[in-house]
């Protein structure tokens, strides 16, 4: 009984094993997907920028983008920088360097 055991463990961890490899590939599939995503949103964001490079809704599609990768406190800052708690209290004026320095972060 006791080799039947045996074989059974070795079985189990061949099965063990093909499964990690799955796995392993699964993982780099995701990892591939996320990557193609982020870059899909960039050239999202590129094209509105490219568009409308100073207006209001080109720097909230861009700081969106900003915030979604987690720099939420880098883009608080940087409108307490030009004097506002919010980007719709932004003068106009500002929007062109507001949008360069957005983009840098």
């Amino acid at each position: 009984m006791g080799s039947e055991l045996l074989k059974i463990a070795e079985g189990f961890s061949i099965v063990a094993e093909g499964l990690r490899g799955l796995a392993k590939v699964e993982e780099g599939t995701k990892e591939k997907a996320v990557k193609a995503q982020k870059v899909e949103k960039q050239e999202t964001v590129a094209e509105v920028q490219q568009e409308s490079p100073a207006t209001l809704e080109g720097i909230r599609t861009l700081m969106a983008q900003k915030t979604q990768e987690g720099k939420s406190k880098e883009i608080k800052e940087l409108l307490q920088k030009y004097g506002a708690a919010k980007l719709s209290a932004v003068k106009p004026e500002d929007y062109p360097a507001l949008m360069q320095e957005a983009q840098v972060l």
